[in-house]
């Protein structure tokens, strides 16, 4: 581009000659993501109108050379202003870092190895319909990833800290020259971690980590139902880099029990009393899972009714108070009947003034009666 072509560095950049440093940072990242090569593949016009908006902006965003500028215009050639400089970032490396922030989603910045968080793992634990309203303390066996101990995670052989990249220079990254910019890309060699290992760890081949299985203690408060995640800190995954562990997820998984069963903090059974216990009343034992109880059966006992004992269910896991044992009622009404029992029984219902034979009558009159 000739001394004579040149337009104004304002007019390039579509701002006023009074306009701020942060209008001018601005309009050039506006137009420079708009012109950008990537983004105008084989795009010669787009190429050059990029090279003249960086050109542009050199100058217009250092204020001695903008000044310099202001007063002479274009009489001075580029090395007037200190050089137009593409073997780096130069005086305009903020922005452009910014815009290939954009285009490369960060790519310029350094991937060398970092402290990361090991992972976190997760154990279901079963354990019994007692445990869970008593709680309890057991030991587990956990395999998970260690440091390992025959190189101290550095990975090299005999400990020895790996080897900057000789490409790179430890940086991770590699600056490649493309006319009046420079970009950074990631080290081929190294993947972006700055280091080399050249003789790896024989026990880890060179992950410095290794798989062992530990046994850890966990604690289990009493109330946990199933689907309980208890969080054991630092018991996961070994970091990377010296990053600090991972947790350990333990979820609980209850085994159903043949008599009892759970509702929230209630415990929920079923005892069957005798039509003359109902009927008459009488005092039964009753099992918990702490024990037997006596509870009352009032005369006239429904099948269906539902006594609560209070305190006799789960406990709360946040100290919140126990739960009861709800137990209902079930009726038996007697299936073998001998002759005695039921002459009894007739005798009963006669005195009661009711019907014997309700299927055969009043129940299928009921019945007949829908139909017409």
């Amino acid at each position: 581009m000739s001394m004579a072509a040149k337009r104004d560095y304002y007019e390039i950049l579509d701002v006023n000659p009074n306009a701020t440093d942060t209008e001018i940072k601005k309009a050039y990242r506006r137009l420079a993501l708009k012109y950008h090569p990537d983004k105008n593949p084989d795009n010669r016009e787009a190429e050059d109108r990029f090279k003249e908006l960086s050109e542009a902006y050199e100058v217009l965003s250092d204020p001695q050379k903008r000044a310099t500028y202001d007063q002479f215009g274009h009489t001075l050639n580029a090395e007037g202003f200190g050089g137009f400089r593409s073997e780096g970032f130069g005086g305009f490396g903020d922005i452009f870092g910014d815009i290939f922030s954009d285009f490369f989603g960060g790519a310029t910045a350094s991937r060398t190895r970092r402290p990361q968080r090991g992972g976190d793992l997760r154990y279901t634990l079963e354990i019994d319909f007692e445990q869970a309203m008593t709680g309890l303390e057991t030991r587990i066996e956990i395999p998970r990833m260690e440091v390992c101990g025959e190189c101290r995670g550095q990975r090299s052989e005999g400990g020895r800290p790996p080897d900057p990249c000789p490409t790179c220079h430890g940086s991770g990254q590699v600056r490649y020259q493309q006319g009046f910019f420079s970009i950074s890309r990631t080290c081929s060699q190294c993947g972006g971690e700055g280091v080399i290992i050249t003789r790896p760890c024989r026990k880890c081949r060179g992950t410095g980590q290794v798989r062992v299985t530990r046994e850890t203690t966990v604690k289990i408060p009493a109330g946990v139902e199933t689907g309980t995640r208890l969080r054991l800190s630092g018991e996961g995954e070994a970091g990377i880099n010296n990053g600090p562990r991972g947790d350990l997820y333990v979820v609980i998984r209850v085994r159903d029990h043949a008599f009892f069963a759970r509702d929230g903090h209630d415990l929920l059974c079923e005892i069957p009393i005798s039509f003359a216990q109902a009927a008459l009343g009488a005092e039964i034992d009753v099992p918990t899972l702490s024990g037997k109880e006596r509870i009352e059966i009032v005369p006239g006992t429904q099948s269906g009714t539902v006594h609560v004992m209070k305190g006799k269910g789960f406990p709360d896991l946040h100290g919140r108070g126990v739960g009861d044992q709800r137990i209902t009622i079930q009726v038996e009404t007697p299936t073998h009947l001998n002759a005695r029992q039921r002459e009894l029984l007739e005798e009963f219902a006669r005195i009661s003034g009711e019907d014997v034979h309700p299927i055969s009558r009043s129940f299928l009159e009921k019945v007949k009666s829908l139909f017409d």
